[in-house]
């Protein structure tokens, strides 16, 4: 089997998760790192055991590189995710994958000169229980799916709250491609957002959106930086599918480990897992193999419509009816 020779742009936070997922994953290897401190690129290097290159360009013509994992803030992905593409590498690019909707388009012209893959970092739906869900709702199983519910409720520290963008880009940004894989495409959004104590960020901290698709089915999407739920069955992060046949739920609560985990007051388990099983698939299958992501750029184009519906209900106070790519 060939090794795939993966390379990182960036190594925040995040790069910890697709690291360990790599160096487990027999016919993969991290061959190595850029990011813009070099001292902290240095330091991380050290520690997944792999180089550190000077430069994106040096990392880009490295020939045992494959593919790159796109890991630095979202102003920086469409540039990072068009030097790739034109360098031949398959990419990996973490969520939100961009800022809008133009800059994606540009990456799926980009990677489609090239002939490369571009998978967004959509990693909730490679999570066995979704995947299972979407299974059922394909093959009929659930009837006509109703409801779709999106729910999450992890407060943040006040450091990483300022940093981050507000909820709807943040999380909402989720809820929007697993509600496109789960319960088809949207039609209307309607949404409402309110920042709890602004003195500590100026971005929101909650935010709602109700959204029909064009199938009929309802979705209300939560997400709240602004506190935990500690009431009993707690939706501190839970997907609900309702049909006339049947229903499924999935939930952080159903693994859980007391100790703190990056942005999370608990380490829920469910995510760093969904994390590795997007790098495994993006390897094995999708660069391996030539399959086509569960998610592509044309869907997240797509959650970016989503997103800027969002915003433009909120400050118009409005329905905003989507147009079909």
């Amino acid at each position: 089997m060939k090794t795939i020779g993966i390379g990182f742009i960036g190594a925040g936070d995040i790069a910890n998760l697709h690291a360990e997922a790599i160096n487990e994953l027999q016919g993969a290897e991290l061959i190595g790192l850029w990011n813009r401190t070099h001292g902290k690129g240095a330091s991380k290097a050290l520690v997944y055991g792999c180089k550190v290159y000077n430069s994106v360009e040096e990392l880009l013509n490295d020939p045992k590189i494959d593919a790159v994992f796109v890991l630095t803030n979202m102003e920086t992905h469409c540039e990072y995710t068009i030097q790739a593409a034109k360098a031949g590498k398959h990419v990996l690019v973490e969520k939100p994958a961009a800022s809008s909707i133009d800059e994606l388009e540009r990456m799926n012209a980009a990677i489609q000169k090239a002939g490369v893959q571009c998978m967004p970092v959509h990693n909730y739906i490679y999570e066995p229980a979704i995947e299972r869900a979407r299974a059922m709702i394909e093959n009929g199983k659930l009837g006509a799916i109703t409801q779709f519910y999106m729910m999450y409720n992890i407060h943040h520290a006040d450091e990483i709250r300022a940093r981050y963008p507000g909820v709807i880009r943040q999380i909402l940004t989720h809820h929007s491609y697993t509600m496109l894989y789960l319960a088809g495409v949207p039609k209307t959004v309607s949404c409402l957002m309110n920042t709890v104590d602004d003195t500590l960020a100026p971005q929101e901290n909650v935010a709602m959106a109700n959204i029909q698709m064009e199938n009929g089915t309802l979705s209300h999407l939560c997400a709240s930086f602004a506190n935990d739920d500690h009431s009993g069955d707690p939706w501190t992060c839970m997907i609900k599918v309702i049909g006339t046949k049947g229903s499924t739920r999935y939930s952080y609560r159903d693994f859980v480990i007391n100790d703190r985990n990056g942005a999370h007051s608990q380490t829920y388990q469910n995510y760093p897992e969904s994390i590795k099983n997007t790098a495994t698939h993006f390897i094995d299958r999708v660069v391996r193999l030539g399959e086509e992501p569960l998610s592509s750029i044309k869907d997240a184009i797509t959650c970016q419509q989503i997103i800027e519906a969002c915003e433009l209900s909120v400050e118009k106070g409005i329905h905003v009816t989507l147009t079909k790519n």
